[in-house]
């Protein structure tokens, strides 16, 4: 088992990550799957806009897009992640960095967990669960 954090572009590192990186094996391991290869890739707006053009045929910037590669109940996958994108919007909703950043890691777990956020009430569902990680993470 393999959860890493590769940066690209990036200057920043993210402080505790094997802490992080902990809670992430939590999350999958609570929604009944076994975490095998799991790779974050933190980047800038142009690369996130650029896979988000080739991969899923969506011309804008967005904070994550998840790639899975599951083979049953075995998580494998890479969750591409906008350094930039995550940066602002720390700033609009008045939280750290860190904190914005481990959200949307958690995020694009869900994702792979099988979570989509379609629609309102899949959003919700998956807000609360991403949520209830993040009081745990600020709880330690």
């Amino acid at each position: 088992m393999k959860i890493r954090i590769f940066y690209d572009q990036v200057k920043f590192r993210l402080k505790g990550s094997k802490q992080v990186l902990n809670i992430i094996e939590k999350v999958i391991r609570t929604e009944k799957m076994y975490p095998d290869d799991l790779i974050f890739i933190i980047t800038v707006d142009k690369e996130i806009r650029r896979i988000n053009k080739e991969f899923l045929n969506h011309d804008y910037y967005t904070d994550v897009i998840a790639f899975d590669y599951n083979e049953g109940n075995i998580l494998r996958g890479e969750v591409y992640i906008s350094l930039e994108t995550v940066k602002r919007n720390s700033i609009r909703y008045k939280v750290s960095l860190r904190e914005e950043l481990i959200r949307v890691m958690i995020h694009g777990t869900l994702h792979l967990c099988g979570y989509n956020d379609g629609n309102d009430c899949e959003r919700e569902i998956m807000f609360q669960k991403g949520e209830s990680w993040i009081l745990k993470l600020r709880d330690r």
